[in-house]
């Protein structure tokens, strides 16, 4: 390759570099260091730009005393290729006067255009205890780390998903070195699932109009299970701080003091809608969310005893956990069994969204043509706020081969007679020549099968007896055959958590559905009803023990707790042997 070509190179990445930074949107913004401050207090104001600029010309602090400045900092750094700059101008101003004070806008032409900084407004109050030359770590700390919780709906409709993002802003001034949550939040009245937080990335931000650091400590989403007035509980953190000092060391590096913070994401309060009842379909079961609706089969000829599977299924985004699939009408002469739910929903912090599936299997005993009639299903849409339903189509199943219905050939025949045809094969004379043939010297009668048949039961005699014991011994052990029992249950409704051993997270979600489906199977209460007062309540009506309750209750909160404390492999054994025991009691005593 020739010289020319590979010095051309170089110029051509800096050409695209330059390109790339003269595209940016210019900024020029005045930043203050409070708003309000005592008359013996200090103020400082930075004058920040992206690119850099000539001719800055500052306002005249009317109002104030300058007291240092302009002092000029730049700061340029390259992140993944992306170059980033900074350039300010810091003035150090002490208030002449009390009152509301404007300062007002500054200027500076930046690439022949002349870019200004909006008006502040400063109100100065009498002298205050503390001022800026004697503020105390513990004060210093206060004003720089702020737990934020931001809500994505503050007046969302009834099992409308609304998301909680917990975000800590830090100063670019302190540094964290840890932080412990001291109070994790309850949401009493909502369903709730974490979004987990794989990696806390920090990330540049802005609160109350100051620059920060932020990281997003916890995700959650929300549906709310009543209207009204509901409160979102605060998280709370201890945090170890790191606050620079005006103390330096030998060489000239400044001293950093530690201190712990307490911060507080402080109560919300959401202010949930009722669903609107004018409208309301009669079939509605509480979906809310926008669904696509269908009914499917998988053939729609078959034979006699052979089988068919029929799906119900409900896919789109909305409450897809929190409602019940409608159940399909089916002819009486088709044998159906219980459905199998599978859902494959994921949540997100927009929602859950995916599908869920009710599939019956289907075996028809005789000949003829059997209707699945249409059947509906309702949801309520927040975005139109109008309630929508959805109809299936009919399906014909088709049984071509198989005995006839002594009730007719088809399902969907109605009451009415029907006439009876017949044919010339039905009625036949009694032949009075038999056709018989001989049947050979073989006798079955004295052969070595005859006598082998004959002493069979003698020789089943002794099985039988051992069985017998064997089965009464098994009856008589009342304790074993209860010990049989709970396991048997418990296996049934934490078969998939016990799978999931070692696994925090997968392991507690599967331990919270289990027992969440045990109570639904057993008390016949829907999902939404799922609060751990509800299921006080109802237990208690049901009169359950106090330990049997209590254990319930600690089960559902170490779900909860699970989610964002650490959990050893010992603890989840404890917790699902804990399981076992307590769905053991709850079964002898419902």
């Amino acid at each position: 390759m020739p010289k020319k070509y590979i010095l051309l190179f170089p110029l051509l990445f800096l050409a695209f570099l330059s390109i790339a930074q003269d595209s940016e949107a210019v900024t020029f913004e005045m930043l203050v260091s409070k708003d309000k401050l005592g008359i013996n207090e200090r103020l400082r104001v930075d004058f920040v730009m992206n690119k850099d600029g000539d001719d800055f010309n500052p306002p005249d602090f009317a109002g104030f005393r300058v007291l240092m400045g302009p002092s000029q900092s730049i700061s340029s750094s390259w992140v993944n290729g992306v170059r980033s700059y900074s350039k300010t101008y810091s003035y150090t101003l002490a208030p002449t006067k009390r009152g509301k004070i404007n300062i007002r806008q500054a200027s500076i032409t930046i690439g022949g255009k002349v870019y200004k900084s909006l008006a502040k407004q400063i109100e100065v109050t009498a002298a205050v205890d503390k001022p800026n030359a004697q503020k105390t770590i513990e004060d210093f700390a206060d004003e720089s780390l702020h737990l934020v919780a931001e809500v994505s709906k503050s007046n969302p409709y009834m099992n409308e998903a609304v998301s909680v993002v917990y975000k800590l802003y830090v100063s670019p001034s302190i540094s964290v070195s840890n932080y412990r949550p001291l109070d994790n939040p309850k949401y009493n009245n909502f369903w709730s699932q974490d979004i987990p937080v794989s990696v806390r990335n920090a990330k540049n931000g802005t609160y109350k109009g100051k620059q920060y650091r932020y990281v997003i400590l916890k995700r959650v989403v929300l549906y709310p299970q009543k209207s009204g007035k509901l409160e979102i509980e605060p998280l709370s953190l201890d945090v170890t701080v790191d606050v620079p000092t005006n103390k330096r060391d030998f060489f000239g590096g400044r001293i950093y003091s530690q201190t712990n913070k307490t911060v507080s994401a402080g109560k919300r309060t959401i202010n949930v809608k009722a669903l609107p009842t004018q409208g309301k379909p009669a079939d509605f079961s509480g979906a809310v969310g926008d669904f696509d609706f269908s009914v499917t089969a998988s053939k729609t000829s078959l034979n006699a005893s052979e089988s068919l599977q029929a799906k119900v299924e409900v896919n789109g985004k909305g409450n897809l956990k929190l409602f019940q699939l409608p159940e399909p009408n089916l002819p009486s002469s088709l044998e159906v069994y219980e459905p199998e739910f599978d859902e494959k929903v994921r949540t997100t912090l927009s929602g859950m969204q995916g599908k869920v599936t009710n599939s019956y299997t289907i075996i028809p005993s005789f000949r003829g043509k059997y209707p699945i009639q249409p059947i509906s299903f309702s949801y309520f849409d927040p975005k139109t706020e109008q309630y929508k339903t959805l109809s299936s189509d009919e399906i014909l199943i088709n049984v071509v081969e198989g005995p006839t219905s002594a009730s007719g050939n088809t399902a969907s025949q109605t009451g009415s007679k029907q006439a009876v045809i017949a044919t010339s094969d039905k009625f036949n004379f009694i032949k009075l020549k038999p056709n018989l043939t001989a049947i050979g010297s073989d006798y079955f009668l004295g052969s070595t099968s005859f006598y082998l048949w004959l002493l069979l039961p003698l020789l089943l005699i002794p099985l039988a007896i051992i069985f017998g014991k064997k089965r009464d011994a098994i009856a008589s052990d009342v304790a074993g055959n209860k010990i049989r029992r709970a396991n048997k249950l418990a296996r049934k409704y934490l078969s998939a958590a016990k799978k999931s051993l070692g696994n925090k997270e997968a392991f507690y979600i599967a331990l919270e559905k289990g027992l969440h489906n045990y109570l639904k199977a057993k008390l016949k209460i829907e999902t939404s009803e799922f609060s751990k007062d509800k299921i006080m309540t109802l237990l208690t009506e049901k009169q359950v023990d106090d330990t049997t309750r209590n254990g319930f209750i600690a089960l559902l909160k170490n779900c909860e707790m699970a989610r964002y404390s650490p959990f050893s492999e010992v603890q989840m054994k404890q917790d699902y042997e804990k399981a076992s025991e307590v769905i053991s009691y709850l079964d002898k005593q419902l």
